[in-house]
C-alpha cells in the first residue's frame, strides 16, 4: 500500500477519533429544571420583609411524601407566620400537592385538612401507627401537630390526644425507634423561648449587631428551649421521656436539625442534634432506655479548631466508599460547613478543608443538605441551600452549592455546571430529595423565605443506571426507619439508612436511591432491619422501583419511567 495513502488512512481514523472524544465531550451532562410554575405550584412562604425577630427568619420546612400510596411522591410545604400577623388574629395556610403523575401537582391541604398549622417551621414524616400510611408531624412556635393519615386522602388532628404538642418553640424532629419495639417514637429540637408578647428589641445590645449593623436579636442572648423525646406506646399515644432518658437538654442549648442513625454499629439507634451557637449533641443509646451525649468525645460537638458553629442542617453518606456513613453539618456565614469523616464506632475527624466544602462556604448561611448522587456515577455529591438571615445585608440573597464527589475524598463546587436554578440568589431554607417523575434520578425540592419554592428536576441523571427502594418493615417499623441497606453491583459497593427528618427541618424520600453508574446486574440488596433480622437478595436488575418486605424478599418492583433520549 502506499505510502501516502496509508497517512490519509491514519489521518481519516485521526479526525474520527477526534470526532468521537469531542462529542463525548459535548454530550448533555445534568441540569436541574425549575418546573414550579409548569407544574403548578403556587405557593409562597410567608415572611415579614425586615425580619426584625429571629423566629421570622428561621421557618421552611418541605416534606416529599407519598400520603396516598399512588407511587408518586407528593409535596407538603410548611408555612409560617409573622410577629404583625400573630398579634392581628391572621393565618397563613400550608400547602399539600398531590402528585398528578403527569408532572403536574394540585394542591389538596384544605380539603385533606393539613393547611392550617399556626405558626409552622419544620415536619417530620413517618407512619407511626403502622397502619401503612404516612403519618405528618409539624413543628411550630407554640403547640406542634400530628396529623394522622386517614387513608382516604384526609388527615385528622390527633396533637392533644397522642401528647406530643411540645408548646415551645420546636424546630427539628425525627421518628425513630430508640427501643427497638417496632413503634416509631418522635423527637423534637426546640430553639429559644420565645413570647411574641414580649419581644427582644431590634438591634438593641451586643448580641443584636453583626458587623456594626443593627439587626435581629438571638440566638445568643436568649434562652434556649431544651428538646423532646416522646415514647410511642402504641395505642395513638406517646409518652415525654425526655427527662428520664437524658436528652431533656437542660441547659437550653438552640437545636436546630436533627439526624437519627446508629453511629457505633451496636444495634441502637443513636441521635445528632445540630445546635446553632453551642456544641451540637451526639446522644449515644446506651441501649436501656436512656442516652448519653457523646459529641466532644466523638469528634463531632465543635470543628477541628474546637469552636461551636452555628449549625443548622445536617446529612450523613459513605461519601468515599470506606463502608461507614461520614456525617455534615451546614452551618453560619464565616464559620464554613464541617463534613466529619467517620473513622470508626463513634469517632469523626473534621476533614473539610481537606476534602474542599469548607473554604466555599464561608461566605454563606447555610440550611438544607444532603449526600445524593446527582449522576448516578456511585458516588454520593452534595448539595447546600444558602440564604442569610438578615435582610439588612447587601448578600442576603445566596445561591445554592453543589459539591461533586471526585472519588479522590475530596469534591468540586459545580452548581455553575448543572443550570441557571442553582445560581440564582434566593433564602433557601429547608430542602427535601427524591425521584418526583420515577425516571431514575434524584430531583429537589426547596422552600424559600421571601418567594416562591423551587421544584427541580434533574435532567440527565439516569443517563446512568440506579436503583430505589422502598422497605415495608414487618417485626420492624413499617417504614423501615433505621435499616441500614448495602448494594453491590460489580465491584461498586454502597450503603445508606431509612431516615425521617434531616437536612433542615425536612422530609426526603423514605425510598432508598442508589446510582450505579453503567452498572447491569445488582449481585446484592442486603438490609439490616431495625428488628435484627438480615434480609438478602440477590441478582436484581437495575432501573427499577423495588419494595422490599421484611422477611419475604422483594414483592413489587417497576421499571423507572425514562423519558427518549435515556438509556
Amino acid at each position: 500500500m502506499p505510502l501516502r495513502r496509508v497517512r490519509l488512512i491514519l489521518t481519516l481514523l485521526s479526525l474520527l477519533l477526534l470526532c468521537h472524544q469531542t462529542t463525548d465531550a459535548q454530550t448533555p451532562g445534568v441540569r436541574f429544571t425549575d418546573i414550579s410554575q409548569q407544574a403548578g405550584i403556587t405557593f409562597k412562604h410567608v415572611a415579614s420583609p425586615e425580619k426584625k425577630y429571629i423566629v421570622e427568619s428561621m421557618s421552611g420546612g418541605v416534606a416529599l411524601f407519598d400520603y396516598d400510596n399512588d407511587g408518586y411522591l407528593d409535596i407538603y410545604f410548611v408555612n409560617s407566620l409573622t410577629v404583625d400577623l400573630v398579634k392581628s388574629n391572621q393565618k397563613t395556610k400550608s400547602f399539600l400537592y398531590h402528585n398528578n403523575g403527569d408532572g403536574t401537582f394540585t394542591d389538596v391541604a384544605v380539603q385533606a385538612g393539613v393547611s392550617d398549622i399556626g405558626w409552622g417551621m419544620g415536619v417530620a414524616v413517618a407512619d407511626y401507627d403502622n397502619d401503612g400510611f404516612d403519618d405528618l408531624y409539624v413543628t411550630c412556635l407554640g403547640k406542634n401537630r400530628l396529623f394522622k393519615n386517614n387513608g382516604n386522602g384526609t388527615f385528622k388532628d390527633v396533637t392533644d390526644k397522642a401528647g406530643v404538642g411540645d408548646p415551645r418553640w420546636s424546630t427539628g424532629a425525627a421518628f425513630v425507634d430508640f427501643d427497638r419495639d417496632g413503634k416509631l417514637d418522635l423527637f423534637v429540637s426546640n430553639y429559644v423561648n420565645f413570647d411574641v408578647n414580649h419581644l427582644p428589641e431590634f438591634g438593641s445590645g451586643r448580641t443584636c449587631q453583626f458587623k456594626g449593623i443593627s439587626v435581629q436579636c438571638g440566638p445568643r442572648g436568649l434562652a434556649g428551649a431544651g428538646d423532646s423525646l416522646y415514647r410511642n406506646n402504641g395505642d395513638g399515644t406517646f409518652t415525654d421521656v425526655s427527662k428520664k432518658a437524658g436528652v431533656s437538654d437542660p441547659d437550653g442549648y438552640y437545636g436546630l436539625g436533627i439526624i437519627c442513625s446508629d453511629f457505633d454499629g451496636d444495634g441502637w439507634v443513636d441521635i445528632f442534634v445540630a445546635n446553632d451557637s453551642t456544641p451540637n449533641f451526639l446522644y449515644h443509646n446506651n441501649g436501656d432506655g436512656t442516652f448519653k451525649d457523646i459529641g466532644f468525645a466523638a469528634g463531632v460537638a465543635v470543628n477541628e479548631n474546637g469552636s461551636e458553629q452555628g449549625s443548622m442542617g445536617v446529612t450523613m453518606g459513605d461519601y468515599d466508599h470506606d463502608g461507614k456513613l461520614d456525617l455534615f453539618v451546614t452551618n453560619f456565614a464565616d464559620e464554613y460547613n464541617t463534613l466529619y469523616h467517620a473513622d470508626g464506632p463513634n469517632s469523626f475527624t473534621d476533614l473539610s478543608f481537606k476534602a474542599q466544602v469548607a473554604a466555599v462556604s464561608l461566605s454563606y448561611v447555610g440550611w438544607g443538605t444532603k449526600f445524593f448522587d446527582y449522576d448516578n456515577d456511585g458516588w454520593v455529591d452534595l448539595y447546600v441551600a444558602n440564604g442569610h438571615v438578615y435582610p439588612q445585608l447587601e448578600n442576603y440573597r445566596q445561591r445554592s452549592l453543589v459539591h461533586r464527589n471526585n472519588r479522590d475524598g475530596t469534591f468540586t463546587e459545580v452548581a455553575a455546571e448543572l443550570g441557571a436554578p442553582l445560581l440564582e440568589k434566593r433564602v433557601g431554607r429547608g430542602v427535601a430529595f427524591g425521584d418526583i417523575d420515577n425516571d431514575g434520578d434524584i430531583d429537589m425540592v426547596i422552600n424559600d423565605l421571601d418567594g416562591a419554592p423551587q421544584v427541580l428536576r434533574n435532567d440527565g441523571g439516569n443517563a446512568n443506571n440506579s436503583v430505589l427502594i422502598k422497605l415495608i418493615g414487618v417485626k420492624s417499623n413499617r417504614n423501615g426507619v433505621g435499616a441500614r441497606v448495602k448494594v453491590v453491583a460489580a465491584d461498586l459497593t454502597q450503603i445508606d439508612e431509612v431516615r425521617s427528618g434531616a437536612s433542615y427541618l425536612s422530609q426526603s424520600d423514605f425510598r432508598l436511591h442508589f446510582g450505579l453508574a453503567m452498572q447491569s446486574k445488582i449481585s446484592l440488596i442486603e438490609i439490616r432491619w431495625p428488628g435484627g433480622l438480615v434480609d438478602k437478595v440477590t441478582d436484581v436488575s437495575v432501573n427499577r422501583m423495588l419494595t422490599i418486605k421484611e422477611g419475604q424478599g422483594i414483592v413489587e418492583q417497576k421499571e423507572f419511567k425514562k423519558t427518549p433520549g435515556t438509556r
